[in-house]
């Protein structure tokens, strides 16, 4: 592989909370950790012969928009290539917006375009060749992009991403994390950020968790004045150590800035270059008296931890309520049940009772949600509507579930749709999802439609703090009905700027543009309801004051202010889209596309590529925003092998389950090999495709009936130091739509119908299940065989690892049984292969390996090299399985396949 070209690029998420940096040598580990086959020296700072000479963090913030760029210089002291990786996290909310390396000598820059252009590109390249790599997963709050590079013998790389946020004032202060780890002593180390805001920093704080607190103070200097703060942390190589006579870093953790602003004045609006920021967060008013209900998930799914930590959550919130508040609780299961059915004051004897219902109350069968929510809602209408004085009280309603609506009216759009009429737009409405067995999308949309939002909870230790954190920031209501209001001929493009609440500690954002020369008109109206009173007021913009704001921050600050406007007018779109169908989405998502084009973001509409560095196969990378459900970064690895043939029957199949079956069948196992014998040649062809695990692939797929078959990939750790990685089969997903089945199979579980919380059974089952046209047959730890009338009979095969197995987790085999009444129009990597294939070999002539022969095929008028080779058929014997000599053909199978391998990628398995 050349020196300064070969290159393989992830960008993938994982779960973690923080921002890392690393630029370390690897061996192809799937984390970007390194696996260095040769013992490392014992140098202070070098690993396997790889120095980082620098690694910087710069970031700039301006008015709260956060400019961050990383840059790490990378060192290649040995006389051969060094494979070395470049490996940050960034926030979810953010948007990459450049990202550079040099080296040798050359720069090779990032180019962002819409999704599907860089796709059809891609495919392109792949098709003739050469490629690029995907990204996918997600974590709690942070995305990981890592690149790997090739670098040549005594030559250095250097690498620079770039990306951008608006940060978000929480519990009285903004907060910029960092997570340091570079893994290895590093020359010149350093974490400068510079803060601007025109309103005056109140307070500036910096704390790293990775030292001791003597050291903290020593390293890291912090100062503000006025608009200005500023925050450096530059440790020497010494000061690196994790022990004086330690060859390890110490800086493994948490690098965390935290600021606020001055509130002397109510009013906060900065105009530059045509756009308006308004900051808006009033000091000293009184808090509202609020009505709130918690209605709260009781289905047995929240059995065990989750229901402890519900149960301690709320009583610490319980326990918090302010005295003049008034609350109830709702359960849901089966049934809906109120544990008083009215608001009732926070009153010490009210609040002791409820403590005591939470302490007792016990789970109870399916999920009612809507039952549930609109029980919820009639307790606050009603007290609206019965209690003049409670109309005057902040409402909050927040619900808490894990999964899917089972029982009642479980239909998404019906929810959404009585939700929406229940409320009416009198109080936001807070959805929390417990875990990742629910659709957080409908939670989403659900609280985006009643001026509320939604919030994951992750299961984990500290879920009882999650639930906490976030009641602790919707507590204290200030503010209800807010608006702020500009004149309508002078602005245009304004972001949301009507909030149904105001909270402590917070800040309501808005941004737009003005019109030309129509500053003299701009102004900010600002109306809302307080504590007893009504609240008003104008702001004005002070162009004297802007003057010398520019003359401070100069294009900076007029260059800030426009991105700020771009990237809250891109996330509000995208957030948009999302309760859209039809036209007035697709207007929408055209909208955020051509937005995040001219501002150069890379968001779930587009795509940056790298134009000029290839990886070992010749593909570019290409750099995606992953999206919320894919896969953590454990779960990914490196590449994954098809190959296409029909197989003998396997002995372990029930021949109860289908009829007089053909001697070969087509099947998917191992990592992953397809192989399909063509009846006409008597001969086998075979490819292999390198993909990620995570990704899901379309096996079979008829447009006529809609049934499906896909597969998720699962990765395997390689065995040992040279050892290639393989990738599985982990998890299949078959549909029938016409029918409503889809059955999904992993190697732990067999999931009938598992949106609408079905059976769940085990390998160690033996059962038979009908549902309508389709039949599942168990076959205790060895397979499952699933036919559907008129259509075809499939088989699943369980592959359990053993002593001395060179794959470390279980995995999954798939065969096509039955296909002959699968229509015409047939589809998918197997799919296509239920037809007639024509192809002719010749001219067999000594390949590049001297073992092998090559020869040319023609096949669907391409004109292709292929090589002789033997491929492992495991239908009969699942543990050692049986050689099958193929045509195997290169270059992803390009040629034979219809089109191009990544035309086979589905988001998911259903």
């Amino acid at each position: 592989m050349d020196g300064t070209m070969g290159l393989r690029a992830l960008l993938c998420v994982y779960l973690a909370s923080l921002l890392v940096l690393q630029a370390m040598p690897t061996q192809g580990s799937p984390t970007g950790r390194p696996k260095v086959s040769k013992k490392r020296q014992t140098v202070d700072t070098a690993v396997d012969g790889v120095t980082i000479r620098s690694l910087k963090v710069n970031c700039k913030v301006t008015s709260r928009f956060a400019h961050y760029v990383i840059t790490s210089q990378v060192v290649n002291n040995a006389d051969e290539a060094k494979e070395v990786a470049f490996e940050v996290e960034i926030p979810k909310t953010a948007f990459i917006s450049d990202f550079a390396i040099t080296s040798g000598g050359n720069a090779f820059i990032g180019d962002i375009k819409d999704k599907v252009s860089a796709w059809k590109q891609y495919r392109k390249a792949a098709v003739s060749g050469e490629n690029a790599g995907l990204v996918r997963a997600s974590g709690r709050t942070m995305e990981q992009f890592t690149i790997h590079l090739n670098i040549g013998p005594r030559s250095k790389a250097t690498f620079r991403l770039t990306y951008e946020e608006v940060l978000k004032r929480k519990l009285k202060q903004y907060e910029i994390v960092i997570k340091v780890k570079p893994k290895q002593l590093v020359h010149h180390f350093e974490i400068d950020v510079d803060i601007f805001e025109p309103q005056g920093i109140s307070k500036l704080d910096a704390q790293a968790s990775f030292l001791p607190k003597d050291l903290e103070s020593q390293l890291i200097k912090k100062s503000f004045s006025g608009k200005q703060g500023h925050v450096l942390f530059h440790p020497t190589v010494g000061q690196q150590q994790s022990c004086p006579t330690c060859s390890t870093s110490m800086l493994n953790g948490d690098f965390k800035v935290t600021y606020d602003v001055n509130r002397d004045q109510l009013c906060d609006l900065l105009v530059a270059n045509n756009h308006f920021a308004h900051f808006f967060a009033p000091q000293n008013l009184t808090n509202l008296k609020k009505n709130v209900v918690f209605v709260i998930d009781i289905s047995t799914s929240m059995e065990g931890q989750k229901l402890k930590q519900t149960k301690e959550a709320l009583l610490k919130i319980l326990g918090d309520m302010r005295p003049g508040d008034y609350f109830d609780l709702v359960l849901f299961g089966s049934e809906v049940q109120s544990w008083k059915g009215s608001l009732v004051p926070a009153s010490p004897a009210n609040l002791r009772a409820a403590q005591e219902f939470v302490r007792r109350f016990y789970l109870a069968g399916a999920t009612n949600l809507n039952g549930g929510l609109l029980r919820g809602i009639e307790i606050l209408n009603q007290a609206h509507g019965s209690l003049p004085e409670l109309s005057n009280h902040a409402s909050v309603l927040i619900m808490l579930t894990d999964g899917e609506p089972t029982e009642g009216v479980t239909d998404h759009s019906q929810i959404l749709k009585n939700v929406r009429n229940a409320i009416r737009g009198k109080f936001p409405l807070y959805n929390l999802g417990f875990g990742h067995n629910l659709d957080f999308n409908f939670l989403e949309v659900m609280s985006m439609e009643n001026n509320g939002r939604a919030q994951r909870i992750h299961e984990d230790h500290d879920a009882t703090q999650q639930l906490q954190g976030f009641y602790d920031q919707v507590a204290n209501p200030l503010l209800v009905d807010v608006e702020l209001l500009y004149p309508q001929d002078t602005v245009s493009a304004v972001t949301q700027h009507r909030h149904k609440q105001y909270y402590e500690g917070s800040e309501i954002m808005v941004a737009g543009r003005i019109a030309d020369n129509k500053l003299g008109s701009f102004k900010a109206d600002v109306l809302a309801h307080g504590e007893g009173q009504e609240f008003k007021t104008t702001c004005l913009v002070d162009e004297e004051e802007m003057k010398r704001l520019l003359q401070e921050r100069g294009h900076m600050l007029e260059n800030h202010v426009e991105r700020l406007w771009a990237y809250l007018t891109i996330q509000e779109l995208l957030a948009k889209r999302m309760k859209l169908e039809g036209k007035e989405k697709a207007d929408v998502t055209a909208k955020a596309l051509q937005m995040s084009l001219a501002y150069q973001f890379v968001t779930p509409l587009t795509s940056m590529t790298i134009r000029g560095m290839t990886d070992e196969d010749g593909l570019e990378p290409i750099i995606d925003k992953p999206p919320e459900d894919s896969l953590p970064l454990e779960m990914l690895g490196h590449r994954k092998t098809f190959v296409l043939s029909a197989l003998q029957p396997s002995p372990t199949r029930s021949s109860s389950n289908f009829q007089q079956l053909p001697d070969q069948v087509t099947g998917v196992d191992t990592d992953p090999h397809f192989l399909i014998h063509v009846p006409q040649k008597e001969d086998t062809l075979c490819f292999n495709i390198n993909e990620e695990p995570g990704v899901v692939l379309s096996l079979v797929q008829d447009p006529d009936t809609g049934f499906s078959v896909n597969g998720q990939l699962i990765g395997n750790k390689a065995s040992g130091p040279g050892q290639q990685e393989g990738t599985y089969f982990g998890r299949l997903g078959i549909a029938n739509p016409a029918t409503g089945f889809q059955l999904e199979v992993t190697p732990h579980n067999i999931t009938l119908n598992p949106g609408s919380g079905g059976p769940v059974f085990s390998w160690r089952d033996q059962a038979s299940l009908r549902q309508h046209e389709v039949v599942v047959t168990i076959n205790r730890r060895r397979n499952l065989v699933v036919s559907v009338e008129d259509g075809g009979t499939f088989e699943v095969v369980l592959h359990r690892v053993w002593k001395g197995s060179a794959v470390h987790q279980d995995f999954l085999g798939f065969y096509v049984l039955d296909s002959h009444r699968m229509s015409a129009r047939t589809h998918g990597l197997l799919g296509q292969f239920f037809h007639p294939l024509d192809y002719k070999v010749s001219d067999p002539h000594p390949g590049s390996n001297p073992t092998k022969t090559d020869a040319t095929m023609v096949v669907k008028s391409h004109q292709l090299t292929v090589t002789r080779g033997l491929q492992k058929d495991y239908s009969k014997d699942p543990r050692h399985g049986a050689e099958v000599t193929c045509w195997f053909v290169h270059n992803n199978g390009a040629g034979l396949i219809d089109g191009v391998y990544t035309d086979y990628i589905v988001p998911d398995i259903f």
